[in-house]
């Protein structure tokens, strides 16, 4: 009989990877080369020389190389706290609190103040982070179709008289779609109708506002928003998130966020790390610049080869194809024309909205968006190409 259950627990798993192989949507493991459009390092901070010398220099400099236990118990160091004092400045925030990675910020902090009874309203294209915050928490979760503020207005209102507390939550930048969320619309309706708001800038940190603080710090609504989630492992090249909030709910998060209190600290060196880090994304303003040029720029060529780009208007260019199979296929053309690309399927993205994800950073020139757009319209669009440009493509 158990030998029978063990079987059965094991011919489970080989169906559902059959059934995602015929689907076209099983994924693996590759090390991608060429030009990487995967990456969210938008700033190029990942290999800049600086930020090396600065890790090289903590780890030097470190006390010990592990944190031993939890921020509650032998993790705590002189280092996070000073970081999460300099990073509540930086975002114009009463208080801050690091976690482990932008997944456990997002899933603390939910699981931790909603609970059964709450109802949040969650934009359908959040990350899964969020999704599954929400999920952990118990709290009815109401989800409006991507964007739509009327929709949101009129769950709202007929929720206005349930008992429990009301949350709206949102990413800044659509880590999917690359467009941004109407903040400061969301933030009048969440007053209007007695509701908190709660808003990742996983996408936005180092890119948008003054010194790359972000979309909320653009709109000037710091001290208005209930707990913004700021991840350093994109455009800061490094790890973990800090939750920006009051500093009651940052106590309430030490004492009741699971994946703060039962997960092990990061090494102090890491803290050296994100402050390098932070000091050197606030100065550069002409990758920002930069930054935007190129999007502009690709977003541009997509439109003049009549491919769908959806609402993108950030660094974030998806290339929206539909089918699965189409996906792969011009996956496979633009890694072997020498792009780091990968095919992006459901479920992370709505089922017939297969696409690639372009993801710029201010290391891709403007002369490699040029030859990008050419490469993703000779994949999407093949046709009998001349030999001057089929040497041209190879070449790009």
């Amino acid at each position: 009989m158990a030998d029978a259950k063990k079987m059965q627990l094991r011919q489970r798993i080989a169906g559902e990877l059959e059934n995602l192989r015929e689907q076209s949507q099983l994924r693996s493991l590759e090390i991608l080369s060429g030009v990487n459009l995967c990456s969210n390092d938008y700033l190029g901070l990942a290999a800049d020389p600086r930020l090396k010398q600065a890790v090289i220099e903590a780890v030097a400099s470190a006390r010990q190389m592990g944190a031993t236990g939890s921020r509650l118990l032998s993790g705590n160091a002189r280092e996070w706290e000073e970081l999460e004092t300099e990073f509540a400045e930086f975002a114009g925030a009463e208080s801050a609190l690091y976690f482990g990675s932008g997944y456990t910020a997002n899933v603390g902090l939910l699981g931790s103040v909603l609970r059964p009874g709450d109802i949040v309203f969650s934009d359908a294209l959040n990350h899964a982070s969020l999704i599954d915050g929400i999920r952990l928490s118990g709290a009815h979760k109401l989800i409006y179709p991507h964007g739509d503020m009327q929709f949101l207005e009129d769950a709202l209102r007929e929720k206005s008289s349930s008992p429990g507390a009301k949350v709206i939550v949102t990413e800044s930048i659509f880590s999917m779609e690359g467009d941004v969320a109407r903040i400061d619309h969301l933030l009048r309706l969440a007053k209007t109708y007695g509701a908190e708001l709660i808003v990742d800038e996983a996408h936005a940190l180092g890119v948008c506002g003054p010194e790359g603080r972000g979309v909320v710090a653009e709109l000037k609504l710091e001290r208005e928003i209930f707990a913004t989630v700021y991840p350093c492992g994109k455009a800061l090249a490094s790890a973990g998130a800090f939750v920006c909030c009051g500093a009651a709910l940052k106590e309430f998060l030490v004492n009741r966020a699971r994946t703060f209190l039962f997960s092990t600290a990061l090494p102090p060196y890491v803290a050296r790390q994100i402050h390098a880090a932070l000091d050197i994304a606030r100065e550069e303003k002409s990758r920002r610049e930069h930054l935007n040029e190129i999007s502009i720029a690709l977003r541009e060529g997509l439109s003049a080869a009549g491919l769908n780009y959806g609402a993108s208007s950030t660094q974030i260019v998806p290339v929206i194809l539909g089918s699965n199979e189409a996906a792969l296929r011009v996956a496979a053309q633009l890694q072997a024309a020498g792009y780091a690309v990968r095919a992006i399927r459901p479920p992370t993205v709505p089922a017939g909205t297969a696409r690639i994800r372009v993801s710029l950073t201010s290391r891709i020139t403007l002369a490699d968006v040029h030859r990008l757009v050419g490469a993703i319209d000779a994949a999407v669009h093949p046709r009998d190409l001349s030999a001057a440009e089929a040497a041209a493509l190879a070449n790009a």
